[in-house]
């Protein structure tokens, strides 16, 4: 990592985390526990979700429902279930986190594939009382598919079993073998209870069996560092800035967000999938110009020469080029009301570019209980599976083990505009 990239997190310090689980597993009850004992929310939230309504006060955690801090929508409060994705923030003299709370409901699956994208950490609540559901091990398969750097389990509700280690072991030996199958590593798994907050950012009396850290220890110790500025520089184009006014009347600026790799000013680029190329003049940004951009940095290029580049365009390394191809295979999270039809009319978006397509073949879809894999011919709403698309025009991208930026896309129907899938390149 560049020194200026290593400056840049450690003086932002911020993890991204996602909590997901099954029904009931206490997802919004953990992160209403982390923003009071954190001081993370404010006294009119907590006068709102108070258990007696004519207090006047809130003097601790016993005195409000924990939950209630981030089901925001009125169905929400009144299911007592979470339904869309609620983000909150958080902070400790450590660290600085933003959390998504994501809803447990098969139904809600999709809202937890985009709640789960853009997170460095994710949390999987298992009620301990049911152990290992359904749909904690769909979300554990989503969460291997998204790359996910860290996944922490945590056994929730230990109090209701009496603080049984011989109960927690038992899930963490099923979720270590479940997880083993798809190649996760960084796992771990840490007994709690949300409810009472032993093990959530205090240790509390009744877990002394458990030798690890806190939960919000662990969290505070996972590192956010990545190796982003080390791979191949890419940055897809979104806007093409001409401003055209009397002081800038030939300006061609060319903005986007570098999704890895870093720029330098003499850089020589290409662009993609055109194959034109030139060398950068210019690194421009809000503050100023620098002779030096890494990822995820949002910058404007100006090149030496004048050539063709529009938006949906990808600028990298001259000799560092994309696969540029007309067939895309890729691991899918379907997410549509209606099955994927084969031989209809889909657009792929990918990063800023955007492209027809059709599907060529159902590769396998997978048993969620066993990972195998299921000859199918469909993929019905939250099934997972491998599709292989034929593409209108060639799409420049890397496979998402080795690119999530530029490896990953959304799939629409191009009849109702609706979002049906989340796909990651293999």
């Amino acid at each position: 990592m560049t020194k200026a990239n290593f400056d840049l997190v450690k003086e932002i310090e911020l993890l991204r985390l996602v909590t997901v689980g099954s029904v009931d597993d206490g997802k919004s009850t953990l992160i209403g526990r982390l923003l009071i004992d954190t001081k993370g929310a404010f006294e009119d939230q907590l006068m709102a979700v108070r258990k007696k309504k004519g207090a006047t006060t809130v003097s601790s955690a016993a005195d409000i429902d924990l939950a209630m801090l981030t089901d925001g929508l009125a169905a929400e409060r009144e299911q007592g279930i979470t339904i869309d994705v609620a983000y909150r923030y958080f902070a400790t003299p450590k660290r600085k986190f933003i959390m998504a709370d994501c809803p447990g409901h098969e139904q809600y699956t999709r809202n937890m594939v985009t709640g789960s994208s853009t997170a460095n950490a994710a949390i999987i609540l298992i009620d301990a009382r049911n152990g290992v559901m359904p749909q904690t091990k769909r979300h554990t398969h989503i969460l291997g598919l998204l790359g996910i750097p860290h996944l922490i389990v945590a056994v929730n509700k230990m109090d209701l079993v009496d603080y049984d280690q011989a109960t927690f072991e038992k899930i963490r030996e099923e979720m270590d073998e479940y997880c083993a199958k798809q190649g996760i590593k960084d796992l771990i798994c840490t007994p709690i209870s949300a409810l009472t907050g032993d093990m959530v950012t205090i240790r509390g009396e009744n877990m002394d069996w458990y030798e690890g850290d806190t939960l919000l220890e662990t969290l505070e110790s996972l590192s956010v560092l990545d190796d982003l500025d080390e791979k191949p520089f890419r940055m897809p184009v979104q806007l093409v800035n001409r401003p055209q006014t009397a002081d800038l009347p030939d300006y061609r600026g060319f903005m986007g967000t570098i999704a890895s790799g870093t720029i330098k000013v003499g850089d020589a680029i290409t662009v993609v999938p055109s194959g034109l190329s030139s060398t950068v003049k210019e690194i421009v940004t809000f503050d100023g110009n620098l002779e030096e951009a890494f990822a995820p940095q949002s910058i404007t290029l100006t090149l030496n020469d004048n050539i063709d580049i529009s938006r949906g365009d990808m600028l990298v390394h001259t000799g560092e080029p994309t696969t540029g191809e007309k067939s895309l295979t890729a691991n899918v999270c379907w997410i549509g009301d209606e099955p994927l039809e084969r031989r209809k009319k889909y657009m792929i978006k990918h990063t800023t570019r955007q492209v027809k397509a059709l599907v060529d073949d159902v590769v396998f879809k997978r048993e969620i209980h066993t990972l195998e894999k299921e000859d199918a011919d469909t993929l019905e709403m939250n099934e997972i599976g491998q599709i292989r698309f034929k593409l209108q025009q060639p799409l420049n991208c890397d496979s998402y083990a080795e690119n999530r930026m530029t490896g990953s896309f959304i799939i629409i129907d191009s009849f109702t505009n609706n979002t049906v899938g989340a796909g990651m390149v293999v």
